[in-house]
């Protein structure tokens, strides 16, 4: 794969955002859409097969994917088998836009938890346990919880969960604060170049202590769940003072996490010093003009980025390379 900016271009229905799912499988192990193999394999077939090659750090490297509808899929990394597709990302950066993306700043706060959680584990990777691990303490407090509400345990089996829910949910909060001050930055000047003044992302919460947890005792094992902690936090994304979700326009929604995507390329540039790959799947459609020139120029000082439209014309700047699609092909321009 070359540097620099691919414009991949056909029209609807033709494989553009099939390509670009491709890619994100073939380096992260995973889809950035569906949920299960039997989603990712072509209709009336048992399996397929992602396969790539390229360059990365001046090196050559080849990964292959294999998905079957009824089996675990397989991953290999220059011809080594590895433990799980998904140790990939321990290899590979790539960040994605998606138009489903946009939930991130529609949705609820649980989404926007994990968004900022996958970026935790990019840009510190010595943390990238953390999200799990608070995940696993909280879940095996619950259960707990509930051993005590039908009377199967007493509260005293609950001290060592709620100890080990407090300690993970400070590193948590700690490791999520420290990837938004990495990000806020970069997402302010990303948003002001793309036309969307005074954006700002911020996370100011805190973990709850061993006694705060303990003095709501009773509500969680009432309700049979910890009802404190960084699993019910969530991320605020604004311009010009007003939160998105509830007061921003379609245009600024679209902005907003568009900018969010190109920050956190250019922080994990900033910190590791390789570039990671951008796929930006039909991004150019609902800008304007000026924010689509806007974007061009943005994208023009990055690595390998590459954007799907329905146009060549949509994107106002040459790119590296032209592709395009039809169905069940991918030609030069």
């Amino acid at each position: 794969m070359e540097c620099g900016l691919v414009l991949v271009s056909g029209p609807n229905g033709a494989g553009k955002t099939n390509l670009l799912e491709a890619l994100h499988v073939g380096t992260q192990g995973f889809s950035p859409r569906a949920r299960s193999d039997a989603k990712l394999v072509r209709f009336g077939t048992a399996a397929g097969r992602v396969a790539i090659r390229g360059d990365r750090d001046a090196s050559p490297f080849e990964t292959e994917i294999t998905l079957n509808v009824s089996e675990t899929r397989r991953a290999r990394l220059n011809g080594e088998r590895l433990a799980s597709a998904e140790v990939l990302r321990q290899s590979f950066r790539t960040l994605v836009f998606t138009p489903d993306r946009l939930a991130v700043v529609k949705g609820g706060p649980a989404i926007r938890r994990a968004y900022l959680d996958r970026s935790v584990e990019r840009l510190f990777p010595a943390r990238a346990s953390v999200p799990a691990d608070y995940t696993a303490a909280v879940g095996q407090r619950n259960a707990a919880l509930r051993r005590v509400a039908a009377g199967a345990s007493d509260r005293a089996a609950l001290q060592p969960w709620t100890l080990a829910v407090a300690e993970r949910g400070r590193e948590l909060v700690e490791a999520r604060s420290a990837a938004i001050s990495v990000l806020a930055p970069a997402f302010a000047a990303c948003a002001e170049r793309l036309g969307l003044e005074d954006g700002a992302i911020g996370y100011d919460e805190d973990a709850p202590s061993v006694e705060e947890h303990e003095r709501r005792l009773d509500a969680d094992v009432d309700r049979g769940v910890t009802g404190i902690g960084p699993h019910l936090h969530d991320v605020v994304l604004t311009a010009g003072g007003r939160e998105l979700r509830s007061f921003g326009s379609q245009g600024e929604q679209r902005t907003a996490i568009l900018a969010l995507v190109l920050a956190e390329a250019q922080a994990l540039a900033e910190r590791t010093g390789a570039l990671p790959l951008v796929l930006l799947d039909d991004v150019l459609s609902e800008l304007d003009a000026s924010r689509r020139r806007a974007l061009a120029e943005v994208l023009s000082s990055m690595g390998q980025t590459i954007v799907t439209a329905t146009s060549a014309d949509l994107l106002p700047a040459e790119p590296a390379q032209s592709l395009v699609v039809s169905p069940g092909a991918v030609r030069p321009a």
